[in-house]
């Protein structure tokens, strides 16, 4: 039976539950890396520095997309997942070659991110593929759920061990942690039963890849995903160095857990409790919703300082309901012009665009901290937000009038 057949409403069994659980343990090896920023200033770097770092260092992510996106497709979503672990394992290794500030810190880097989108790519696919059409947005929702899960775990353990003196051996123990780790995934990976390699009849071409992108151009909703990435910057480049920066000091629990903490609780909760909403609802009022909830989110960083440690709880929890609400609405709306056998295409674009936003946001968010102060940068932030949500509601106003339309036509009908 095939599982996007809408007469087959089946989404949660065997291959799901193994998808999701090693989503888990992989976004706990991908999010302890939010301590990065920490290895880099370890190694000599400023914050200006950090933020080309950590933005150049995704450049081999972008540049590879095309062709991940048309490996999936020939050769199947999960033999490249299992690459993109075998990927990310090797970058979070070989910093461990590092002894000073080089050019091949970028090389580490990219490997780290570039095994991350052979992941993301791969599982995205993979579940656009494996649910109903009917409940697609569910599923890639449902499977944010476990980076949510990982985003709890990841920072924590991190946290942990650099609690103490921040010296070569805790980075080490961290970045041996990230790669051994991914063992269990690989493991639980085994289970999941193979999907979409019947439609392998992609080439490896970057001009068919253009082709497919230019037959079904998603819209104004690239502005909007590049806009989720670069707000990614914020918990996963900037929060440690921000937090750090700022003397933030909370006795009960680490800075950066607490924060992950609120933020994936309200994430998961979000998920959870309109887990049908946007399928049922509409997806484009959710996705509005979600961009000026999360530029609230950045807004309420201006009440974070030294002598009110606990607000930043504030930020998170937007932050995180933001995240809950935007992510998996602007992803099934990304791949809706997509057929099947150009899924994996549009999962490599999706996760293109989403690069863009950061790699393009990090350097440029470095600069703005340090020129004009963290304030001024999440002010930038929460600006975009809004903007996205303004003109995507503006650009897809005659969709929704269309759509009321031939509403009202069935119930006069």
């Amino acid at each position: 039976m095939n599982p996007t057949d809408p007469a087959n409403d089946r989404l949660y069994d065997r291959s799901f539950c193994c998808a999701f659980l090693s989503q888990v343990g992989f976004v706990l090896a991908n999010t302890l890396m939010a301590h990065y920023s920490r290895w880099v200033g370890f190694l000599g770097a400023d914050i200006e520095q950090t933020g080309f770092i950590m933005g150049a260092g995704a450049i081999i992510s972008v540049v590879s997309r095309p062709w991940i996106g048309q490996w999936i497709d020939r050769v199947g979503a999960r033999n490249m997942w299992f690459i993109g672990y075998a990927v990310f394992a090797t970058g979070s290794l070989s910093n461990l070659l590092l002894t000073e500030l080089g050019w091949q810190i970028y090389i580490c880097r990219g490997l780290i991110v570039l095994g991350a989108a052979f992941v993301f790519s791969s599982s995205l696919t993979y579940i656009s593929h494996h649910a109903p059409i009917q409940r697609r947005t569910e599923a890639i929702g449902t499977l944010g759920i476990a980076g949510f899960t990982g985003m709890v775990l990841g920072p924590f353990i991190g946290d942990v061990l650099l609690a103490g003196e921040r010296n070569r051996e805790a980075f080490e123990t961290m970045f041996l942690l990230g790669g051994g780790v991914l063992v269990v995934p690989v493991i639980l990976l085994l289970f999941v039963t193979p999907l979409g390699e019947s439609l392998g009849r992609s080439s490896t071409s970057v001009v068919e890849f253009a082709r497919t992108v230019r037959r079904h151009w998603p819209g104004m909703i690239v502005f909007v995903l590049a806009t989720f990435g670069l707000c990614m910057n914020v918990p996963f480049i900037f929060l440690a160095r921000y937090i750090d920066d700022i003397g933030l000091n909370i006795d009960s629990l680490p800075e950066v857990t607490l924060y992950f903490l609120c933020y994936s609780t309200s994430g998961i909760s979000i998920r959870l409790g309109a887990r049908r909403v946007p399928d049922r609802f509409g997806r484009r009022k959710v996705l509005l919703a979600g961009t000026v909830v999360m530029g609230t989110g950045m807004l309420l960083f201006r009440l974070v300082d030294a002598q009110h440690p606990y607000a930043i709880m504030l930020p998170a929890l937007f932050c995180g309901a933001g995240h809950g609400l935007m992510y998996h609405t602007c992803t099934a709306l990304f791949f809706e012009p997509f057929p099947n056998e150009s899924r994996g295409a549009g999962s490599a674009l999706s996760l293109m665009v989403l690069d863009i936003g950061m790699i393009g946001g990090a350097p440029l968010l470095g600069e703005i901290a340090a020129h004009f102060g963290y304030a001024t940068m999440f002010t930038t932030v929460a600006a975009t937000c809004f903007t996205a949500g303004v003109l995507y509601t503006w650009a897809t106003i005659p969709i929704w009038k269309s759509r009321r339309l031939a509403t009202d036509a069935e119930n006069v009908a």
